[in-house]
């Protein structure tokens, strides 16, 4: 008999503006005690500097954190020149100087050279695994660091405004692992100089954006019994682009027992253009999700059965 987890069972998706100065472990545990729910996770780490958008995902919206970690991200972010530091944002140590201070027009003429499939080394401060220990508890330890360069795609990237000598805003649209602290390390050697993120926001996640991030200390200190329902979003939010399959209720209690459910009668009642066998779907039931499915033979099989 499995352990009864403690809490209630919430079930759906909030969007927290992170605060600077705390990790994303302890928004999720800010949440928690809030809500008093059962299970809760987040859709993407940020680090304590950086503010913006983190999608927490309360009981069974858990099981498709995936989906949003997939998402396409945006970032708004600062670089100093002139310094490197330590873990390429203002919290580590200076390691190199440089008195070269790169000019707008060469700012505008570099961004291209980041936009595509790139190769990127991660920063040696990072949650990467290097022979079972985090890059970030060796570097702490002054252990060696060996980061090996991996392939991220960055959709776009534009400088927004010079706001100094020293300062640049630019606007980063990325997929899955890319590093804002790398790509502002490496912006700056391609100017030849030093630099650093001094100030990271992210602006998007997926599907959730700023305008949808509400401030977690206004959260926690509201009664949160009565708010809640303003803040949560349904579990599908992030499966938006995932086609959906309409099921009868007969169907639905199959595919939530683990048991395939014949496709010919789904597609009497909804079209399968576009859909391929292997293909993931939703499986959906009076408008709730019942389960992330895939298309195997004639039948429709569960992933992930939903239980709410």
């Amino acid at each position: 008999m499995g352990r009864k987890r403690h809490g209630r069972p919430i079930h759906g998706w909030m969007v927290v503006d992170k605060p600077a100065g705390i990790t994303s472990n302890a928004v999720v545990g800010a949440i928690k005690r809030a809500t008093d729910a059962a299970k809760v996770g987040h859709g993407g780490t940020l680090d304590p500097l950086a503010t913006g958008v983190l999608p927490i995902a309360l009981g069974e919206a858990t099981k498709t954190v995936s989906y949003a970690m997939d998402g396409v991200k945006r970032y708004r972010f600062v670089v100093r020149w002139g310094e490197q530091r330590s873990t390429d944002d203002a919290e580590g140590e200076v390691i190199a100087e440089s008195d070269v201070r790169p000019s707008e027009d060469q700012m505008r003429g570099v961004t291209d050279h980041f936009i595509g499939e790139i190769e990127q080394v991660p920063p040696c401060y990072s949650a990467i695994k290097i022979g079972g220990r985090r890059a970030y508890d060796l570097a702490r330890a002054d252990e060696p660091v060996e980061m090996v360069a991996r392939m991220v795609t960055i959709h776009g990237l534009e400088l927004e405004s010079v706001i100094d000598t020293d300062h640049a805003a630019f606007l980063a649209t990325c997929g899955k692992g890319t590093y804002m602290r790398a790509l502002a390390r490496d912006l700056a050697l391609q100017l030849g100089t030093r630099g650093h993120i001094q100030r990271l926001r992210r602006i998007q996640v997926g599907p959730f954006t700023e305008d949808q991030a509400f401030n977690l200390n206004d959260f926690c200190a509201s009664d949160t019994d009565t708010t809640l329902s303003d803040f949560l979003l349904p579990i599908e939010t992030v499966l938006a682009d995932i086609p959906a399959l309409a099921l009868t209720e007969q169907e639905a209690r199959r595919l939530r027992h683990g048991q395939g459910v014949p496709i010919l009668p789904i597609a009497n009642r909804t079209p399968l253009a576009g859909i391929a066998q292997g293909d993931t779907v939703r499986a959906m039931a009076e408008g709730r999700l019942v389960a992330l499915a895939t298309l195997n033979g004639g039948e429709v099989r569960p992933l992930r059965v939903m239980n709410h």
